[in-house]
């Protein structure tokens, strides 16, 4: 049974804050992360983990993201209502949700297959109608595209090709680029048909995206 109390929506409400208080200034993304219900990402047994601005272990080796990034990579995609969303890295859903929450058409790729499957009963559960598909997601969805922007929620130590071509003119891509621990957001804009303009917005920690992945660009 999902129980969203009053408790847990005064521990939302004070981690909205928190993410205010680090820079986050978007209303919108504010409003959605004090609205979606995180501890349905979370076992039961770590509730008390559920509202602190951390990212958390949920199985597959990968985690559910720091609520401060999430809202960081939501306000640099500048979402407007109605448009078509890739995101790739479905993870726990709860970036996922914070898209659809925005107005977005998302289309999320998850390589894990317990995780996409758990992730896919969770958000129809939780009324989210973002289409899920199971697969590699560096290779994106090129029947669906093109996307007004793209968010890639692993490290990735290189842009891949096959994103940037499914991107319409005019579209944002916004990915944590480097090898190691530490990778740097980033946000690339089509200006056009090979044209690109990309901006850094410093270090942040990610799950590293899997090996056997297409060769990349930039």
């Amino acid at each position: 049974m999902m129980i969203d109390s009053y408790l847990h929506k005064g521990m939302r409400r004070k981690l909205m804050q928190e993410v205010q208080k680090k820079g986050v200034e978007d209303p919108q993304v504010l409003r959605a992360i004090e609205s979606i219900p995180r501890h349905f990402f979370l076992d039961n047994a770590f509730l008390k983990f559920a509202y602190e601005d951390k990212a958390f272990p949920i199985g597959e080796g990968q985690t559910i993201s720091q609520p401060y990034t999430v809202a960081i990579q939501s306000e640099l995609l500048n979402i407007q209502k109605g448009e078509k969303i890739l995101e790739v890295g479905t993870g726990s859903g709860y970036q996922t949700a914070v898209l659809c929450e925005l107005g977005a058409k998302v289309f999320s790729i998850e390589r894990q297959r317990a995780l996409y499957v758990k992730t896919k009963s969770l958000l129809h559960r939780m009324g989210y109608r973002a289409k899920l598909f199971y697969g590699d997601g560096y290779k994106g969805l090129p029947s669906f595209a093109p996307f007004n922007k793209v968010i890639v929620t692993c490290g990735a130590p290189f842009v891949p090709e096959a994103l940037l071509k499914q991107m319409q003119t005019g579209a944002r891509l916004v990915i944590p680029v480097g090898k190691g621990d530490v990778q740097i957001m980033t946000s690339i804009d089509k200006e056009g048909e090979n044209n690109y303009k990309r901006l850094e917005y410093g270090r942040f920690r990610f799950v590293p995206m899997l090996e056997d992945r297409i060769s990349g660009k930039f």
